[in-house]
C-alpha cells in the first residue's frame, strides 16, 4: 500500500532536484529517505525560494512517485556526502498552499498549521494528496 508525503525544501533546491530526478530531505540525511517506499507519491513545500531567505513563497512546488531502489549517498564535495531517492516527477504548476489551508485535513482549522513541516518529511491522507494533486494538475 502506497503512502503520501509531504518533503520541504526551498524552491530553488527542489527544482535541482526535478531537472535531475532525486529528492533530498532533512539536509541530506538517510533516515527520513528509508520511512520512503518505491511507489509512495510525494509532494514538495517550498517555505521560501532561497535556502535561508526570509521572503515568503509558501508554495507546492514538485510532485511525483518514487521510484524503485534504496536511497543512495551523493558526493557533492566540501564533504557534503546527501542521500537521496529517485522520483518520477509530474509535469505541474507550482501553487500557493494558502487556498488550500481550509481543505488540508492536516492543517484545516488551525491556526498554526505550518507547524508539521518543520520536521522536513511527514505523511499526509489520500484526500490531502488528492486536493493537492488537483491543484497542481489541473487537467
Amino acid at each position: 500500500m502506497s503512502r503520501n508525503w509531504i518533503a520541504v525544501a526551498s524552491a530553488d533546491h527542489v527544482r535541482t532536484g526535478r531537472s535531475g530526478g532525486f529528492m533530498q530531505v532533512c539536509h541530506g540525511k538517510a533516515a527520513p529517505l528509508k520511512r520512503i517506499r518505491p511507489g509512495d507519491s510525494v509532494v514538495y513545500y517550498s517555505p521560501a525560494e532561497a535556502m535561508g531567505s526570509k521572503t515568503r513563497l509558501q508554495a507546492f512546488t514538485a510532485i511525483g512517485v518514487v521510484k524503485p531502489g534504496e536511497p543512495y549517498q551523493v558526493d557533492m564535495g566540501a564533504g557534503f556526502q546527501p542521500f537521496r531517492r529517485d522520483v518520477c516527477w509530474f509535469d505541474a504548476r507550482e501553487i500557493s498552499i494558502l487556498p488550500l489551508l481550509a481543505q488540508l485535513e492536516f492543517s484545516a482549522g488551525k491556526k498554526n498549521w505550518g507547524y508539521p513541516f518543520r520536521f522536513g518529511l511527514f505523511q499526509i491522507s489520500d484526500h490531502d494528496m488528492q486536493i493537492i494533486t488537483s491543484a497542481m494538475m489541473p487537467e
